[in-house]
C-alpha cells in the first residue's frame, strides 16, 4: 500500500504524485491565497493548530523572524503580510514545501523579504527576534528536542519563540522540559485542545 501524507510530509522528496491545491484564508486582516499540494503538512486548508496559534498571538511591528518546520509558509508568509517591517526566514526539510513557500511569497509579493530554505542553507551567524513554529511533533520527542535545542539558542536577548503544541502531543511536558533547559516557557492560551507556548531565550547570565 502507498504510503499516507502524513507518515512522510517531513521527508526531504515526498514520493506521492504532486498536485497542487489552493486556498484563502484571513490572517490578523490580510486575505492569503496560498498553494498547498500533496506530500506537504495540512493540503488545501489551514490547519486547527495554526489557526489558534493566530487567533491567540500577533507579531510585533518589526523584526527578523524564523518560521521553524515552515511547510508551505503559512506562518511566515502571514507575518510577512502583516508586518511590512519583517524579514522572515522559513525552513523545511520537505523540498517541495520549501519551493511552494517561495512560490507563494512571489505570489504575495513579499518575496525579497521572506525566504524558505533547508536548514542548512541558513548562515550559522544568524539570529531572530522571534521564532513562530506549529512544531512537528510527529518526527519524534528526541529529534523535535534536537531541534529546538539547535534553534531557540539563536535568539536575540529579549527575543521569543511562540509554538502552538497539542495537548495530547505532549504540549505540558514540553514546556517543563524547556523551563530544565533553561529556557523559561509560560502558556499564553488554551484552545480545543492545543496549547499555545511562549518560550524566551535562556540566560546564558
Amino acid at each position: 500500500m502507498p504510503e499516507s501524507e502524513d507518515e512522510h510530509y517531513f521527508s526531504a522528496d515526498p514520493s506521492v504524485p504532486f498536485t497542487r491545491e489552493s486556498f484563502t484564508c484571513e490572517v490578523w486582516g490580510h486575505e492569503l491565497t496560498l498553494v498547498s499540494g500533496a506530500g506537504v503538512f495540512s493540503r488545501g486548508h489551514l490547519d486547527h493548530a495554526t489557526a489558534i496559534l493566530f487567533r491567540e498571538v500577533e507579531p510585533p511591528a518589526q523584526g527578523r523572524f524564523l518560521d521553524l518546520g515552515c511547510g508551505y509558509g503559512v506562518i511566515g508568509l502571514a507575518i510577512a503580510a502583516a508586518v511590512p517591517l519583517a524579514t522572515v526566514t522559513a525552513v523545511d526539510v520537505n523540498d517541495r514545501a520549501i519551493a511552494l513557500a517561495n512560490e507563494n511569497a512571489r505570489t504575495l509579493g513579499v518575496h525579497g523579504r521572506f525566504v524558505a530554505c533547508r536548514p542548512e542553507q541558513v548562515p550559522g551567524g544568524d539570529v531572530y527576534d522571534e521564532i513562530w513554529s506549529n512544531p512537528p511533533i510527529r518526527i519524534g520527542k528526541d529529534a523535535l528536542h534536537d531541534l529546538l535545542l539547535t534553534w531557540l539558542p539563536r535568539l536575540v536577548p529579549g527575543g521569543r519563540a511562540v509554538m502552538v503544541v497539542g495537548k495530547n502531543l505532549g504540549a505540558d511536558s514540553l514546556q517543563r522540559w524547556l523551563g530544565e533547559r533553561g529556557f523559561p516557557t509560560e502558556r499564553l492560551a488554551s484552545a480545543k485542545g492545543f496549547r499555545v507556548l511562549e518560550t524566551r531565550p535562556a540566560d546564558r547570565g
